[in-house]
């Protein structure tokens, strides 16, 4: 019985050495991936893109509630590529970024508008919009704050 187990142990360990030997490990790189890695590393060493804003924050002042609070952030790529906004997300419903899909070209501007819908919301407000870019951070974040006048109840 020990000399069975000792031939099947045998043979299971030459069955897995001779079947983890076919070919070299380079004949089953894909070419293609090589390609597009080397394009990817170059696109790399050209360096990062770096956004600058006229301004992070919007202070609307005091509103009354319904109104519709507009703005516009102007989005600067000061780097050395394409600036691309992937996303752009608001705190909450009642806040609506508008932001470039194109790429903004280096030294070129885009407009983020955003929309803060202020019904329902009276008292003190804070909302965000968080930009998704190709940045060394990868985000930033927008913030529109004020103060909304509640409605008077009848």
């Amino acid at each position: 019985m020990k000399k069975i187990t000792g031939v099947i142990a045998v043979l299971i360990a030459t069955t897995c050495m001779i079947s983890c030997g076919n070919g070299s490990a380079s004949a089953k790189v894909n070419k293609e991936n090589v390609v597009n890695a080397q394009s990817r590393d170059a696109e790399i060493q050209k360096g990062v893109a770096s956004i600058s804003l006229d301004k992070r924050e919007y202070d609307f002042g005091i509103v009354a509630e319904g109104e519709i609070v507009e703005t516009v952030f102007n989005v600067t790529n000061s780097g050395e590529i394409d600036l691309v906004i992937t996303d752009a997300k608001g705190s909450c419903g009642c806040t609506v970024p508008v932001w470039p899909k194109a790429p903004i070209k280096p030294g070129e501007t885009g407009e983020v508008a955003v929309k803060f819908n202020t019904s329902g919301k009276p008292n003190r407000q804070m909302k965000t919009v968080t930009l998704t870019t190709n940045t060394a951070s990868g985000r930033e974040v927008l913030t529109l704050r004020g103060s909304v006048t509640p409605k008077a109840k009848i």
